[in-house]
């Protein structure tokens, strides 16, 4: 997006003139005086941190982004570029900011003047900078998945109990009032008991074939990988070199698992919150799906899940329903979805049915007022905002890393079912398939040394 969007969405947001240039650390003041500013450091700067993450941050007067990080050098220079501009056009001088931009994110947690860090990287560097983000005494803001396996999700939770750290996971669905109301209606009774959820989820195409090509000399490629296997360089591998369009590393297995996690989280997030099932999990796991036979894509394509839940209540998920949550229950049926919102053009959802953000099978059921007495949820206007004023308050926000991790779980172990042809039994408490060990080999992977979890130090 240009400079000028840039400066018209933030301060379209609300935030306050920005008076004082000099960044002070936030022990001068304390952490929670309310006129402390939070010094953030933003980690990989690509589509999701220019379109979302630092767009939806720093228009709050709280926030003051000081450093950024990638290692494409040419990204974090752009991203460095976006905040200069804002800051200078916010506050009308010139030199206002100089945003400090480090290829090594380690080093910039070993920078004193920062209190928390935005992590916007492929989803095979997440649960790793901030599981070391988190020991290092900042807090974080999460994008989702939050672990390309189980085990570094349970690594994760460890580091940030242990740390006390504000988590905030970027399942932001909780900040948009219908998945709330839908949430909230089903958990009041007002379509009965519920005995089904249908949740659409689309698949990923396959892709071409990709011939190596030179690293980028921009391009720290091998800290890219990171923990992954070793491979050669191509760019529809790894992210556009000129421009921020949807990168195809989302749609290799070595790097996440597809639209299971990239979206699936998020609607297992909200549906879990309908259900009542955000600390828990399902009991059994079946699936089927196709995979692309050549190219460089590999992640499944169209695909059926099915979970089963202590409660009763069946899950169903697959590309065939409409994008979106459907609870089903013994009096009527509520569906929620995010409407016709993408995050940009090479989605693969059909907009055309995605348009309806709420709908039931009787209208008065959304009509529907929620009592005094009965079960209201957690109510926020902004996924960011929460995150930042939990920083102040240090109460928990409303996607904390547990509930973020057994939403993760359900896309991962969904994920591993596809590889079987076969019923998968599952223990949501102690994360483990019953009586499955070739599962259960599934539940984390290889880490190429030095990068990964099992080499952070607790």
């Amino acid at each position: 997006m240009e400079r000028r969007n840039f400066i018209k969405k933030t301060a379209a947001g609300g935030a306050a003139t920005l008076l004082v240039p000099t960044i002070l650390p936030s022990n001068v003041f304390g952490k929670n005086a309310p006129s402390n500013k939070i010094n953030i450091g933003q980690i990989g700067c690509g589509r999701i941190a220019r379109s979302h993450d630092i767009y939806d941050t720093i228009r709050f007067d709280d926030a003051r982004f000081v450093a950024v990080c990638d290692v494409d050098s040419q990204r974090a220079t752009d991203a460095k570029n976006q905040i200069d501009s804002f800051y200078k056009e916010k506050t009308g001088k010139k030199k206002y900011m100089n945003t400090r931009v480090y290829e090594d994110y380690r080093e910039m947690l070993l920078n004193k003047d920062i209190d928390a860090v935005v992590i916007s990287t492929p989803d095979h560097w997440h649960s790793q900078p901030a599981m070391e983000a988190a020991l290092a005494g900042k807090d974080i803001y999460l994008q989702k998945p939050t672990s390309l396996t189980v085990r570094e999700g349970q690594q994760l939770c460890e580091a940030v109990q242990k740390s006390g750290v504000i988590l905030q996971v970027g399942t932001q669905q909780r900040s948009m009032p219908q998945f709330r109301i839908a949430a909230e209606l089903v958990r009041n009774g007002r379509i009965g008991k519920v005995h089904t959820v249908k949740i659409g989820l689309p698949g990923d195409p396959a892709g071409p074939e990709a011939p190596t090509m030179p690293i980028p000399p921009n391009l720290n490629f091998d800290m890219w990988l990171g923990s992954t296997p070793e491979v050669p360089y191509t760019e529809i591998g790894v992210h556009p070199q000129n421009d921020y369009s949807r990168p195809g590393w989302l749609r290799q297995r070595n790097y996440g698992a597809g639209m299971i996690t990239g979206w699936g989280q998020h609607h297992y997030d909200s549906a879990a919150w309908g259900m009542n099932t955000e600390l828990t999990g399902p009991m059994s796991v079946e699936a089927l799906a196709e995979f692309p036979k050549s190219g460089l894509w590999n992640v499944h394509g169209d695909f059926f899940v099915k979970h089963e839940y202590e409660n009763g209540i069946t899950v169903y998920t697959s590309g065939g329903y409409t994008n979106g949550i459907k609870y089903i229950g013994e009096d009527g049926w509520i569906f929620v979805s995010r409407g016709a919102y993408t995050a940009s053009s090479s989605d693969p959802v059909d907009k055309e049915k995605s348009a309806k953000a709420l709908n039931a099978s009787d209208p008065k059921i959304l009509e529907s007022i929620i009592g005094k007495n009965e079960i209201h949820l957690e109510k926020i206007d902004d996924q960011h905002g929460n995150w930042l004023d939990c920083i102040k308050t240090r109460k928990q926000p409303i996607s904390p890393i547990e509930k973020g991790h057994k939403a993760c779980s359900i896309c991962l172990i969904s994920d591993i079912a596809m590889q079987f042809d076969r019923k998968l039994e599952w223990d949501p408490e102690n994360e483990v398939f019953i009586n499955d060990d070739e599962a259960n080999a599934m539940l984390r992977r290889e880490q190429r040394k030095p990068y990964g979890t099992d080499y952070v130090k607790m």
